[in-house]
C-alpha cells in the first residue's frame, strides 16, 4: 500500500542495495530508525513493501545499483503517489547533483506482471535508466531507454475502485456476457487480483458462471459484493494471508476470502508489509539460494560421477591384476622348457611341476620365439604387480575424494544464504575443482561464523557450515574436553559442545547429537547413529581433504533429527 510508504515522507536514503538481478532495497533513515523498502519487478511475483531483514547483497554491486547510488544516495523522499488504483507507484526525491545543485528525481515502480519495472526519471521526465531496458525488439508500443521521454503504461480500459461507483462497475462487468464472472471482474476492475475476482464470483454464484447466466437476484447481489470490495480497498481494512492445508502461505487478499471452504485457513494483518514479508520471505530465500546453487550443484554432481567412474575403472584394473601369478608361472614354465618349444606354435603344452606335473596349455604368440613369449609374460607380471600397489593407493584416494565431494554436495543442499554458497564455491576453487571466473581482484566472500545453539542446561553448541569451517572448528577452536560430534557413516557438519570445568552434560550431548543428525545427509532419516569423543582425541591426516578427521576412541548415541528442537535451541 502506498499509504504505508507515504508515512516516511521526509526520510533520507542511507543505503542502496541490489541483492538480485531484479531486486532493489532502499534503506531510509527516518526519525532515528531504519526502514528497508524492498522493490522487486520480477515477472512472476512483482511487489514493493518494507522488510525487517533485507536479502544478502553480492560483494560487487550491479551497474543499476551503482547508478541509483550515484543519483539517490542521501536523497530525501518528498512524496509518494499511485496511478489511481493501478499498480504503478511514484517515489519522488529531492537530491543533490555532482555540482551541489538540488534536483528532483522520480522512481517509477511498475508492478505489472511481465512488464514490471523500476525506472529512474529526471525532473524533465526523461529516463535516466531502468532495471529492465525495453527497446523496439521487446515492445513496439512503449520503450524504456536512457534519454527517452518516460511514458505512463498504456491504459487498460478498466474502472478504478477509487473513482467509479458500484453501479458503473457492475454494468461494466455485465457487458462481458460471454466471460466467466471472475474473468469479467478482472477485465473490468483496475488492480484486483485473481483471488479477489474469484471471491466475487464465489459470493455471487457459489462457484463461477458465465455473466449471461446471472439471474436478477444475482445481479443485485453482485452490486452489493462490488460495494464491499470497494470499501475494503479504499478503507484501512484488515489484510488476509491464506494458508493451505499444510499451513504454507497460499495467497493474499485485501478482502475476506471464503472460496476455499474449511480446507484453508486465514490470518489477518494490519500492515501490508508484514503481510507480504510473511508470504514471500521464506519462498524467496529458498528460490534465491536454489537458483544460485544450481550451477554449482550440477558441477559437483558431475565431479561425483567422474570420481565414481574412475574408482570403478581402477577396481576393474585391480581385478585383472589378480592374474599376475598365472603370468609369472607361464613365464617360468616356458623358460624351463625352452629347448623343447619352437617358434610358430600358438600353444605351448608343458608339464606344471607346481601341480604334480599335470599338463598345462600356455597361449603363445606364433610370431615370437619361446624366450620372447616368456619375457612377455614376465613383463605382464611385473607391470601388474606394480599396478596392483598403485591401484590400491589410487582407489583409496579416489574413495576419499568421492566422500569429500558428497560432503560438499550435502553442505550445498543445506546452504541457507548466498554467502554460504560463495564460501562453498571458494572451497572448491581452492581445491582445484572449480575455475575462478572472477579474477585475482575479485573480493572474496565474507567469512561466516559457525551456527550457535544453546542446550537447555546452558552449554554452547557450535556447528560448522562447510568443510573448511569444520576443520577450523574441530582442529583450532575446539580444545581439551570440548565434545566433538558427527554422524556415523553420513556426511554432515562437525558439532562442538563447549565444556564447563572440563565437563559436558548428558543432556547437552543428546541435544547436540540431534543437531548433528539434522545438519547431515541423514536429516530426513530416523534412528541416526552419532559418534562423540573429546576434541583432544581428533587427528587430521596429512594431506587429507577439508573436513576429514580421524578418531579411534568414541561413544555412539542413536537419535532422531528434530527440526523443532533445532529451531528452539538456535541462537539468533
Amino acid at each position: 500500500s502506498y499509504r504505508e510508504i507515504a508515512e516516511i515522507t521526509g526520510a533520507r536514503i542511507d543505503k542502496i542495495q541490489q541483492p538480485g538481478k531484479e531486486e532493489i532495497v532502499l534503506v531510509f533513515r527516518f526519525r532515528g530508525s531504519s526502514h528497508k523498502l524492498y522493490i522487486c519487478p520480477s515477472a512472476n511475483a512483482p511487489r514493493i513493501y518494507f522488510v525487517s531483514e533485507a536479502p544478502e547483497s553480492p560483494a560487487n554491486p550491479p551497474m543499476f545499483c551503482m547508478l541509483l547510488r550515484k543519483y539517490l544516495m542521501g536523497a530525501v523522499l518528498t512524496g509518494v503517489s499511485q496511478l489511481a488504483t493501478d499498480r504503478v507507484l511514484f517515489l519522488d526525491f529531492l537530491s543533490t547533483n555532482e555540482i551541489g545543485d538540488k534536483v528532483s528525481l522520480r522512481l517509477c515502480v511498475e508492478i505489472m506482471g511481465k512488464s514490471s519495472n523500476i525506472v529512474l526519471v529526471d525532473e524533465c521526465g526523461t529516463v535516466i535508466d531502468a532495471v529492465k531496458r525495453v527497446d523496439f525488439s521487446t515492445s513496439s508500443v512503449r520503450q524504456i531507454l536512457p534519454k527517452l521521454k518516460y511514458e505512463l503504461p498504456p491504459p487498460q480500459n478498466k474502472l478504478s475502485l477509487a473513482n467509479a461507483d458500484e453501479e458503473t462497475i457492475t454494468e461494466r462487468i455485465l457487458e462481458k456476457k460471454n466471460s466467466y464472472l471472475s474473468k469479467a471482474a478482472i477485465d473490468a476492475i483496475e488492480g484486483i487480483s485473481p483471488v479477489v475476482a474469484r471471491e466475487i464470483s464465489y459470493l455471487v454464484t457459489g462457484y463461477d458462471e458465465y455473466v449471461s447466466q446471472l439471474s436478477d437476484s444475482q445481479i443485485c447481489l453482485l452490486k452489493d459484493v462490488v460495494h464491499s470490495v470497494k470499501c475494503a480497498a479504499l478503507n484501512k481494512a484488515p489484510l488476509y494471508l491464506i494458508y493451505d492445508e499444510n499451513s504454507r502461505p497460499k495467497d493474499i487478499s485485501f478482502f475476506p476470502v471464503s472460496q476455499y471452504g474449511g480446507k484453508y485457513s486465514t490470518a489477518g494483518f494490519d500492515s501490508p508489509s508484514k503481510l507480504l514479508e510473511s508470504f514471500y520471505s521464506e519462498r524467496d530465500r529458498i528460490n534465491r539460494v536454489s537458483h544460485k546453487g544450481k550451477e554449482l550443484n550440477k558441477k559437483i554432481n558431475s565431479l561425483i560421477e567422474k570420481a565414481a567412474r574412475k574408482i570403478a575403472n581402477r577396481k576393474a584394473e585391480l581385478e585383472e591384476c589378480k592374474s599376475k601369478d598365472t603370468w609369472k608361472l607361464f613365464g617360468e614354465l616356458i623358460t624351463n622348457n625352452i629347448y623343447s618349444l619352437h617358434k610358430g606354435e600358438t600353444v605351448y603344452r608343458v608339464a606344471n611341476y607346481y601341480d604334480g606335473m599335470n599338463p598345462v596349455s600356455i597361449p603363445a604368440d606364433s610370431a615370437l620365439t619361446p624366450l620372447e613369449n616368456a619375457n612377455r609374460y614376465y613383463r605382464s607380471y611385473r607391470k601388474a604387480k606394480t599396478a596392483e600397489l598403485m591401484l590400491a593407493k589410487l582407489i583409496s584416494e579416489g574413495e576419499a575424494e568421492l566422500a569429500y565431494l558428497e560432503s560438499v554436495l550435502d553442505e550445498l543442499s543445506r546452504a541457507e544464504s548466498d554467502a554460504e554458497i560463495d564460501n562453498i564455491r571458494l572451497e572448491l576453487i581452492e581445491g582445484g575443482y572449480v575455475k575462478n571466473k572472477f579474477g585475482k581482484n575479485h573480493r572474496p566472500p565474507r567469512e561466516l561464523k559457525p551456527f550457535e545453539f544453546e542446550s537447555d542446561d546452558g552449554y554452547l553448541i557450535l556447528v560448522g557450515r562447510n568443510n573448511v569451517q569444520n576443520d577450523k572448528l574441530s582442529m583450532k577452536l575446539a580444545h581439551g574436553n570440548d565434545m566433538w560430534l558427527h554422524t556415523q557413516s553420513f556426511p554432515g557438519s562437525h558439532v562442538i559442545i563447549r565444556c564447563r570445568d572440563g565437563e559436558v552434560s548428558d543432556l547437552s550431548i543428546e541435544q547436540a547429537a540431534v543437531i548433528a543428525a539434522y545438519y547431515s545427509k541423514a536429516r530426513d532419516s530416523s534412528l541416526v547413529a552419532v559418534d562423540y569423543t573429546p576434541a583432544k582425541l581428533l587427528k587430521k591426516p596429512n594431506g587429507a581433504k577439508p573436513g576429514k578427521v580421524i578418531y579411534h576412541e568414541y561413544y555412539t548415541i542413536i537419535v532422531d533429527p528434530d527440526e523443532n528442537l533445532v529451531n528452539r535451541l538456535k541462537k539468533s
